[in-house]
Parts: structure tokens; C-alpha cells; sequence
């Protein structure tokens, strides 16, 4: 069975971390498993507790916060494994779900990236695709012009609200919580871009497997707990807007304002 590489980067979540590891462990004797943790300097002792309980994950305790893209990319250059999982530290994940992602993507040498079902920790549904964006949803949002209209016809297409989670299908981006890829197509695709301290790291990949002749799908088969936001709702609303804001900008200067319709 092949190797697979789980990267978790973790800042100040001490206890959902845990949670996590624990969800993994149960799972580390049925697949060989090699599984990082990137701690974003974080306050709350999450290195030496993973150093006390956790011997057989590997630890990057960074001194400084280096924010999703350039953590991921520290153990990604590193991983041995056949596949890469990029896991966030507030997700459990259930005993057949690793396997079912395996399975799926040894029978679609097109994939590029996989996303799953995304339940929060009392069983509901919650959403996790959304279509690449163009520039109106984002500005929109950025307006929070939605809070005052809230049936806005760009943003219920930009954030799939049509979409149907009983149905694995190809997608145009899934959530960064959880994306399975085999290494090849990261060899192929590149490394996340790491212009992205936060937010839209992951809507740019998923462009660029596009973009590479690869497919990004969703599978309904395949399920995680999403706690959602926990590092995100330790800072203050400004400052989540403001590089909110900051990768937006980034993210269109360089792909442009529109969705080229020849990427799907």
C-alpha cells in the first residue's frame, strides 16, 4: 500500500490538534502513514506537547508565524510519501477515510487534488466547494454587500450554493481543510505559492491544476469533522479582512480578473 504524507500546520490549537492526531493514530496500523506538524509559533505549547505524546510525528516548530503556504511547503519538500494529504489541526478524520481517498485516486490518474465531504462536529453538512472566483463575488464580499442583499446572484454562484454533496464530481476549487494529491502532481503543478500568507493559496492551486491538464474533484464518499476558523477567530476581524483583502489582491494581479472558461 502506498505512502501517504499528512502536513498538518498548526497555530495556537492546541486541543483541536490533539483531537486531530488522535483521529490518525487509530488509523496509523492499517497504512503506513508519515505525518508532519509545522507549528506556526505558536503560544499555547503545542510543540512540547507533541513532543511528550505524539513520538512518531515529525515536527517543524517554526520561530516565527510563516503563515498556510510556506508551512505546507517546509514538509512538503521533505514528505516521502506516494500521496500528500494537507490536513488543518481543527479536522478529525474518520477510520475509512484515508482509504477511500486512496482508492479514488488510484482510479483516476487525471486528479490533481481532492477535496471530501466536510460535516461539522454535530453530523451537519457544511459547505466546503466554491467556484474559482472572478473579481465581482470578491468585491462584493470584501463590501459585505451580501449581509444586506443576501440573495446576490454572483455570490450564490461563486460560492456553489447549487452545488450537490451526494454527487463526487470534478469541481473547480475545494476548501484548503483538506486537500489529498498524489506527489506527482505536485511535481507537476509546483509548490503552493507562497505570495499567500493566508487565504486563496489554495484557490491558486487549484487554478494551476487546471491549468496543468489535471482535474480537481470532490468525493462524497470520503468525510472529515471541520471544527472551522479556529486560528482565523483568534485574531481580530480587522486583521483577518485586511490579508483577506491583501491575498485578493494578490490573487487577481496575478490570474487576472476573469475565469478563463477554456481552465474547466
Amino acid at each position: 500500500m502506498p505512502k501517504i504524507s499528512i502536513i498538518i500546520v498548526s497555530w495556537n490549537v492546541k486541543d483541536l490538534l490533539i483531537k486531530c492526531l488522535d483521529s490518525i493514530n487509530i488509523v496509523r496500523s492499517k497504512m503506513p502513514l508519515e505525518v508532519f506538524v509545522v507549528d506556526n509559533d505558536s503560544h499555547d505549547n503545542t510543540a512540547e506537547s507533541i513532543k511528550q505524546n505524539f513520538s512518531w510525528v515529525k515536527l517543524i516548530a517554526s520561530d516565527k508565524n510563516l503563515g498556510f503556504a510556506k508551512a505546507n511547503n517546509l514538509a512538503i519538500k521533505q514528505a516521502t510519501g506516494d500521496y500528500i494529504l494537507l490536513l488543518n489541526p481543527d479536522t478529525e478524520i474518520f477510520t475509512d477515510t484515508l482509504e477511500r481517498c486512496l482508492s479514488f485516486v488510484a482510479s483516476h490518474a487525471d486528479c490533481g487534488v481532492m477535496g471530501c465531504k466536510m460535516v461539522y462536529p454535530n453530523g451537519q453538512d457544511q459547505p466546503s466547494i466554491r467556484r474559482l472566483p472572478n473579481f465581482w463575488p470578491i468585491l462584493l464580499m470584501l463590501l459585505k454587500l451580501p449581509k444586506v442583499f443576501p440573495n446576490l446572484k454572483t455570490i450564490k454562484n461563486y460560492l456553489a450554493e447549487d452545488f450537490d454533496y451526494t454527487k463526487t464530481q470534478p469541481v473547480e476549487q475545494v476548501m484548503g481543510a483538506f486537500m489529498f494529491m498524489p506527489k506527482s502532481a505536485i511535481e507537476k503543478v509546483g509548490l503552493l505559492d507562497e505570495r499567500f500568507f493566508v487565504w486563496f493559496e489554495e484557490v491558486d492551486f487549484c487554478r494551476r491544476v487546471w491549468q496543468a491538464g489535471l482535474k480537481v474533484y470532490y468525493l462524497a464518499d470520503a468525510k472529515i469533522i471541520h471544527h472551522g476558523g479556529k486560528s482565523f477567530s483568534q485574531q481580530k476581524i480587522i486583521t483577518n479582512q485586511r490579508r483577506f483583502f491583501i491575498s485578493a489582491a494578490k490573487y487577481f494581479l496575478k490570474n487576472g480578473f476573469k475565469k478563463p472558461a477554456s481552465e474547466l
